[in-house]
């Protein structure tokens, strides 16, 4: 009894180191991963602010260009200007002032048509070589159009005579560079957004936030499956508040993002660890119990094998005395003893030699091995002491079992009744027929056995008794349940009394 509760004791301390260890490795990881964590976030933090301060940064130049094309806008319209005055004009002061003003034109490409868009005039026109001038010029008149909207450059000579000319323009090649490494930078900013530095998730929309410009750090397969991206866009929406960005066509649009895959994986780690930790200690644990089980069964089929040999040499010599005697003038009432008591080691013998070995299960009257075990028991133990079978007699109930082990665990089970009643009680043995099992239920009127001992008392050498080796309830579990592939409890126990049920397969 003593080990046990050592046991008992040794494995609630053990677990609950393990629970210490368990606890103090997820508490550290989870600070770690926490640590993590909030550096994931400050790089997304530093990104979101970096994406903002640049789209800030190019939105500016976006508004700058703009200035600069409506700058060179009302150059044009002050040449345009000067070139109708220049025609009309008597003061020679004011016709070298407009003059002044159409030499200063030196970068902005125009073209000067008449009401038949025939070419009259044009300046700051690069010719390329190779190509008619005639036809570059009209090629150049094409392109302005598509650019720019005319000036009008009607100029009145008399009351009588109007010239309904038109000024087409280009941007300055300065600025048409300038506007370039604008477009540029606006693509760079698109691309800075999709594949970014802090590996995040992103969509990029218009401002109705519907239709999707771009994307980035998605899986390609799962962006082609119908409605991916819209949902993907409600998780980050509820994850982080979009980036709200107004770039040089003055329409704003947003950048969804939500917390990296790495951030993702983050959060799970903890869990994902103590269910490996839980696996390795189950998996230890079943090893380890299934490596002491494979030990006992050895010993136990060792041990009783060995009993059974030293049994039978004696058992064999005494059986000859009691022939011997029987050709004496010996009484017969005392060969008669000798010979129930050589049965009686006979019968033990043969337990010994099963347990050993594994037994032969027969289709038997179980309600016959009862009563025999009964009849055995009931002339062996104290008189004060009743035991009562309530089933029928004359009714006979089969089960597949071997009859000599079962008779052994019977009388365990009824001896440890009678020592807990202290050889005065009842005993009442009931048998429950059911369609694929039998119930054998043992009830005693004793002291009851504590809950926390019900599991305990089954195992090898766990006894209350100042005499004994705690060995029958634990042979009495190992013929159940090992041999006979059965069940063996106690299925109540109080103060009033305790009832074993032993399961047995019909």
């Amino acid at each position: 009894m003593n080990i046990y509760s050592k046991k008992q004791q040794w494995k609630l301390l053990l677990a609950a180191i393990a629970m210490l260890i368990v606890l103090s490795s997820l508490w550290y990881t989870n600070i770690l991963v926490s640590k993590i964590a909030n550096q994931e976030r400050e790089q997304v933090k530093l990104w979101a602010g970096a994406i903002q301060n640049k789209a800030t940064l190019v939105n500016l130049t976006g508004v700058l260009f703009d200035k600069i094309s409506k700058e060179e806008r009302n150059r044009i319209e002050i040449w345009a200007e000067a070139t109708k005055r220049i025609i009309t004009s008597t003061n020679q002061d004011a016709t070298n002032f407009y003059l002044q003003i159409i030499g200063k034109n030196e970068t902005i490409p125009v073209i000067v048509t008449d009401e038949n868009e025939k070419i009259i005039n044009h300046r700051n026109i690069k010719f390329e070589k190779g190509i008619d001038s005639t036809r570059f010029l009209l090629m150049q008149l094409d392109s302005m159009k598509k650019t720019h909207d005319p000036i009008d450059l009607s100029i009145h000579v008399t009351k009588k005579i109007t010239w309904n000319h038109k000024l087409y323009y280009q941007d300055s090649e300065i600025f048409s560079e300038l506007k370039r490494v604008l477009d540029d930078l606006i693509k760079s900013f698109i691309s800075e957004i999709v594949v970014n530095s802090a590996s995040v998730p992103v969509i990029y929309t218009d401002s109705t936030q519907q239709t999707i410009i771009a994307h980035g750090n998605l899986n390609p397969e799962d962006v082609v499956t119908p409605n991916y991206l819209e949902k993907m866009i409600e998780q980050m929406r509820g994850q982080n508040e979009p980036i709200s960005i107004t770039l040089s066509n003055n329409n704003m649009q947003y950048i969804f993002y939500k917390d990296s895959d790495l951030l993702q994986q983050l959060k799970y780690y903890p869990f994902f660890q103590f269910g490996i930790i839980g696996i390795f200690i189950l998996i230890a644990y079943y090893l380890f119990s299934t490596s002491r089980k494979v030990e006992q069964n050895q010993v136990w089929v060792g041990m009783a094998k060995e009993t059974a040999h030293q049994l039978g040499t004696p058992l064999s010599s005494l059986m000859a005395w009691v022939e011997y005697l029987k050709t004496k003038d010996v009484e017969s009432s005392t060969i008669k003893e000798l010979t129930k008591d050589i049965d009686r080691l006979e019968t033990i013998t043969e337990r010994f030699s099963k347990i050993g070995s594994e037994p032969k299960l027969e289709k038997s009257n179980l309600t016959e091995t009862i009563n025999h075990s009964v009849d055995y028991l009931k002339v062996r133990i104290s008189k004060k002491v009743e035991i009562t079978t309530h089933f029928y007699q004359s009714i006979s109930v089969f089960a597949q079992f071997n009859a000599s082990l079962l008779s052994w665990v019977l009388e365990n089970i009824i001896k440890n009744a009678v020592d807990a009643m202290q050889g005065n009680g009842k005993i009442d043995i009931y048998i429950i027929n059911q369609t694929q099992f039998i119930y054998i239920d043992i009830s005693d009127t004793g002291t009851g056995i504590a809950k926390n001992k019900q599991k305990t008392i089954f195992e090898p050498g766990f006894t209350t008794k100042k005499r004994g080796w705690g060995l029958g309830l634990s042979l009495s579990k190992r013929i159940i349940e090992n041999y006979h592939k059965g069940k063996i409890f106690v299925k109540q126990s109080n103060e009033q009394g305790t009832t074993f049920r032993i399961v047995l397969n019909k």
